[in-house]
């Protein structure tokens, strides 16, 4: 080998290792940024994928999934008794708590097939949890571990706990369901 391709295998290989071993970047959706990778409760977790929720044209958040493997199966995240969250980043200033609310109540019943009764103690407490006035720039994270339920935080604090996997199955089909708020969501979410 000549001195010349030796010196432009050796550049070819240092840029290559360089380019595998840098740190993964976030990602940017409408100004939002998504980090590849999360610790939410002790718990390591990745972007498994993120969308935007609009409604007629208004875009209202940015919806993201963390998982601890990366999967494009809904319904086998749904069932999963593991470590994942749903962030919702608030992107327009027409996302009022009543509507927030209103939302939630249309999800459950959308995940749930109509049928809330099992879960509506647990369907309650999270709704009391949406307390306050809701701005662009807030961020709830929906955060579920399994043995202790889903810890519902709000720009970074905890505001309470909802116990129970079904509980969890209800609220997270609100964005994976069959039935989903929103199909283009859903399917960021999953990485489509």
């Amino acid at each position: 080998m000549t001195p010349t391709i030796r010196a432009l295998t050796s550049l070819l290989l240092v840029i290559s290792v360089a380019f595998v071993t840098s740190p993964a970047h976030a990602k940017k959706l409408r100004g939002v940024e998504l980090a590849e990778t999360v610790t939410i409760g002790g718990n390591e977790l990745m972007l498994n994928g993120a969308g935007v929720r609009t409604r007629l044209i208004i875009k209202l958040y940015v919806g993201s999934l963390y998982t601890t493997a990366k999967s494009d199966d809904a319904a086998a995240i749904l069932d999963a008794d593991e470590p994942m969250a749903i962030r919702l980043n608030i992107i327009s200033d027409l996302l009022t708590r009543k509507k927030m609310v209103k939302a939630l109540k249309a999800g459950f019943k959308n995940s749930t097939g109509g049928n809330t009764t099992p879960i509506q103690p647990q369907i309650d407490q999270m709704l009391g949890l949406m307390q306050g006035k809701i701005g662009t720039k807030d961020q709830y994270t929906l955060n579920y571990k399994p043995g202790s339920g889903t810890h519902v935080s709000k720009n970074g604090e905890e505001v309470g706990l909802v116990e129970g996997l079904e509980f969890k199955k209800a609220l997270f089909g609100i964005w994976l369901s069959d039935n989903p708020a929103q199909g283009s969501l859903k399917a960021g979410m999953l990485g489509k």
